[in-house]
């Protein structure tokens, strides 16, 4: 089964229009900013759901399905969104994204406010929190496809895994201002706050783009776009890049999502900041490290293939091992240690099955990071509800770590037997 689409632009055309180093840094610094105000928004309700729970008097079950519900949304738009920058331009996508979830996370606080009489308002809240996690999920697809399109092979995947380090400022940009305006004003300021921050970026991305199209609609040609789905579908590679990253992400959003619980539940005497900030500061070390890492195997003659195994199996290994320990502690010197350890792998995981439909597929990687992202997104979902059924059925935190970490070695098992940095499309 083949996909072939009639485009406006060539593939060969795009690469060849690539951006000079002015447009190269100029572009970076956007994408930079918009990946951390969309990690800003992103974490914005796990920060407050503690807060707002309580206030609102909702459940950890009825927590687990708004905190859940983002990821059914987020789900539905990666590949649709990849197909679509391949197609059209990823710029154009990713402003259409940056529209939609700025605009929902400041109009969020008056959708909890008008809905919070009503016996449904736990589906309605859902509801909105999906909208926003289903434009959110058009974000990386997008400029990933918008970096195929504009830079070399051999630049992409540095340049990529150097901007999901965005994820981490972000994170740090909820936990430090957001904690800060929690604790002196309400949780409406923070969504309003991050919302107003996201919807500027927006327009400025807009403006930022204008040149950008016209130099797109510069270049006339027309050529088959052949997407060779079967292909892709039938290759083991491609499936343990796959399974690999959903259970990684397993790990990654279900403690984003319930990290902020945890502490609150176990160290309630902490402040928020803390608790907020510290553990992500580990995540940019750890990408930078990753990325240096890389480079040196590469260096040293080893394959793309070894290369990414490596580095990934560290990420794995980091946050496996961290998870049983956290099981087990009782301090919060601890308990934060061990979260920053699992963030940091994050940081390598970056570096490795984050930028692997580059190497599976480098014509087509904004329609393959979507399919992987959609599936990665899945435990986005399901775990984090199930996080809160386990925690709502035993009150055991240390249940949800060991059932993270058996996920994670399975993921590791996988990518190992099956992974490959050789292009398969």
């Amino acid at each position: 089964m083949q996909l072939q689409i009639s485009l406006d632009t060539s593939f060969d055309d795009r690469t060849a229009s690539s951006w000079s180093r002015k447009e190269r840094q100029k572009w970076f610094l956007s994408l930079l900013c918009g990946t951390c105000l969309i990690y800003a928004t992103r974490t914005s309700v796990p920060l407050l759901i503690p807060v707002v729970s309580q206030e609102k008097n909702w459940s950890k079950s009825d927590s687990g399905i708004i905190l859940s519900s983002f990821f059914w949304g987020y789900t539905l738009t990666q590949v649709a969104s990849g197909y679509i920058s391949d197609k059209i331009g990823g710029q154009r996508v990713l402003w259409i994204s940056a529209l939609g979830w700025s605009a929902t996370t400041f109009l969020m606080p008056e959708i909890i406010e008008y809905f919070s009489g009503d016996g449904t308002s736990i589906l309605l809240v859902a509801a909105v929190r999906m909208i926003n996690g289903a434009f959110q999920g058009m974000h990386f697809p997008s400029m990933i496809s918008l970096i195929s399109q504009r830079l070399h092979e051999a630049e992409r995947a540095s340049f990529f895994s150097l901007l999901t380090s965005g994820s981490a400022l972000g994170t740090l940009l909820t936990g430090s201002l957001g904690s800060y305006l929690l604790e002196n004003y309400n949780w409406m300021t923070v969504f309003r706050a991050l919302g107003g921050m996201s919807l500027a970026w927006t327009a400025l991305l807009s403006y930022h783009t204008l040149p950008f199209k016209e130099k797109t609609a510069s270049i006339k040609s027309t050529t088959d776009y052949t997407l060779p789905w079967s292909k892709l579908l039938s290759q083991p590679p491609f499936w343990s890049c796959v399974i690999g990253h959903a259970c990684q992400n397993n790990c990654f959003f279900v403690l984003l999502s319930w990290m902020p619980t945890y502490f609150h539940d176990t160290f309630p005497e902490i402040r928020g900041w803390i608790v907020n900030m510290v553990p992500w500061l580990s995540m940019l070390p750890c990408t930078f490290l990753g990325k240096a890492l890389s480079e040196e195997i590469i260096k040293a003659g080893y394959s793309v293939t070894v290369t990414r195994k490596t580095i990934q199996t560290i990420c794995f290994v980091i946050e496996i091992g961290s998870l049983l320990f956290l099981a087990k502690v009782e301090s919060f010197e601890n308990a934060i240690l061990c979260l920053a350890l699992i963030i940091g792998g994050s940081g390598f995981h970056n570096n490795a099955i984050a930028v692997n439909p580059s190497d599976l597929a480098p014509k087509h990687s904004g329609s393959v990071f979507g399919l992987m992202n959609t599936v990665g997104a899945i435990p986005g979902f399901l775990g984090v509800y199930f996080s809160g059924h386990i925690l709502h059925v035993t009150h055991s935190w240390p249940a949800v770590f060991l059932f993270i970490a058996v996920i994670d070695a399975l993921g590791c098992i996988m990518y190992l037997l099956f992974g490959s940095g050789q292009a398969i499309i």
